[in-house]
């Protein structure tokens, strides 16, 4: 892959890897992935249909996974303890999740980005919009919460049957196939082939169970956000599936209700997952959102086809 690296990024002076698509002239668009989840799962093809919108894409591994900076030096993990409000061992929170996206934009030289988050990356998201205000042009939450944890609950069939970690690369694969099937979204089809595809590449870039861990005691030792939600005043995009185990859709209700003047939209029969039917749907959306503020990109019409360029190494 075209990846590139930012080194010292941010006050935590992390690597963190990163790829972006299209012309660096247009619109540019921040992609933020989830708890455990690396960059690659913001899909290549979804990348093309936001480049075909005229848009300047950015994925990047958030510190902890794939090919960034691992925080191999902090406390173990201790999730139990967590949940039970015991937060010693939370080694960072949103807040600096979020000023590593931050310090990866300077990196870039780009001043204020259209923000997307998916999950944990839709709360960094927000933590952005909240601490960043002049950063964020826009800002995209996708089956995400506000933290409150009375909305946005977790159904235990979300997270499969316990049993022990994956040892090696093919057990790793069928740890995360048997995730993907329980977050697939029912009302989509299941795309076993690309599911298995991931989840080899998603090894081979790099695993760290303490890791994935680590991110969600970040959510844990974070709190709730509602009240400074409120105070968001950037055009806002909410998207969330009817079918969510991991977010209940109470949780996309209530962070549309928090930032004043948010659009909400439901799609029903999606799950925890971007199902590959729903990528026009949801980079029309982005879209919309961001001609709203930038304008109608001169280079929209006749985007259809577009290649799919990157910016590769000098």
């Amino acid at each position: 892959m075209a990846e590139r690296m930012a080194i010292g990024v941010g006050p935590s002076k992390l690597d963190m890897a990163y790829e972006t698509f299209g012309d660096p002239a247009w619109p540019p668009v921040l992609l933020i992935m989830g708890g455990g989840a690396q960059m690659i799962n913001w899909p290549e093809p979804f990348c093309a249909e936001l480049v075909e919108r005229g848009l300047y894409v950015i994925r990047f591994d958030n510190r902890d996974v794939g090919r960034s900076t691992y925080m191999s030096d902090a406390p173990k993990p201790d999730i139990g303890a967590a949940m039970a409000g015991d937060l010693s061992a939370v080694s960072y929170n949103l807040s600096d999740m979020a000023a590593d996206a931050v310090g990866l934009l300077d990196a870039l030289g780009i001043a204020s980005a259209h923000v997307v988050g998916a999950s944990m990356g839709g709360m960094i998201a927000q933590t952005i919009a909240i601490e960043y205000p002049g950063r964020v042009r826009s800002l995209t939450s996708m089956m995400s919460t506000t933290g409150n944890p009375e909305v946005g609950q977790s159904d235990p069939k979300a997270f499969g049957e316990p049993g022990g970690l994956p040892s090696n690369r093919d057990e790793y694969i069928a740890w995360r196939l048997e995730s993907a099937r329980a977050l697939r979204s029912p009302g989509y089809e299941f795309d076993e082939a690309a599911a298995i595809e991931n989840a080899g590449l998603a090894y081979d870039r790099g695993f760290d169970f303490d890791a994935m861990m680590r991110h969600m005691l970040a959510v844990l030792g974070s709190g709730d956000r509602t009240a400074r939600l409120r105070e968001v005043r950037v055009p806002t995009l909410v998207m969330h599936g009817t079918a969510d185990l991991v977010f209940d859709v109470s949780g996309g209700r209530a962070t549309a209700a928090a930032v004043p003047g948010a659009r909400l939209v439901i799609f029903a029969g999606m799950a925890h997952s971007l199902p590959r039917e729903l990528w026009p749907a949801y980079a029309d959306r982005i879209a919309d959102l961001v001609s709203g503020v930038d304008g109608e990109p001169a280079t929209r019409s006749g985007m259809r086809g577009y290649p799919l360029t990157r910016k590769r190494d000098a």
